[in-house]
């Protein structure tokens, strides 16, 4: 949208868009999205995005000056999983997941982590050792052109196809 970057699409919302591609497997058939700027920096301070999959349709809402809120629930035929501040959970108390499905619904607490120190230990062992990382560069460049084509379409305000 704006040629200084940031925004809340390219911040959070672009973890939104690698979950949705790992859960399906694949990467979109066609986006659609919808954005509010922010009138002084002329950034996305609030998007939409609708992600059609062959197998199914991934919807996601970020934001920059709104309720620090994060959640990541999945749905299916047999169940819902809910995952509590997914994306940079604190890293001086647990975080939540729940399951629900026809057994019952159960409850998770997920280990205290620093992800970010995580991430920069796996990447620095993967230069150290001559190792391949767990996500090739591959994977990021099909991000963006994911975020790309929500960023084209709401601009265009149409749904963005042929992506792959």
């Amino acid at each position: 949208m704006v040629d200084i970057g940031g925004g809340g699409l390219l911040d959070v919302g672009c973890y939104a868009v690698s979950l949705s591609r790992l859960i399906f497997e694949s990467e979109p058939v066609r986006v659609f999205a919808a954005m509010e700027l922010d009138p002084q920096f002329k950034t996305d301070r609030l998007a939409t995005g609708i992600l059609e999959f062959d197998k199914g349709i991934a919807t996601f809402t970020c934001a920059t000056q709104l309720f620090d809120f994060q959640r990541v629930n999945i749905m299916g035929d047999l169940g819902q999983v809910e995952l509590k501040i997914p994306f940079n959970p604190p890293v001086d108390k647990p975080t939540h997941l729940s399951l629900d499905n026809t057994s019952g619904k159960r409850e998770f607490e997920l280990d205290i982590c620093d992800q970010f120190t995580l991430q920069g230990d796996h990447f620095s062992k993967a230069i150290l050792e001559h190792i391949p990382t767990s996500t090739p560069l591959k994977d990021a460049v099909n991000n963006m052109v994911v975020i790309d084509a929500l960023f084209q379409s709401a601009h265009e305000g149409c749904w963005i196809s042929g992506l792959t």
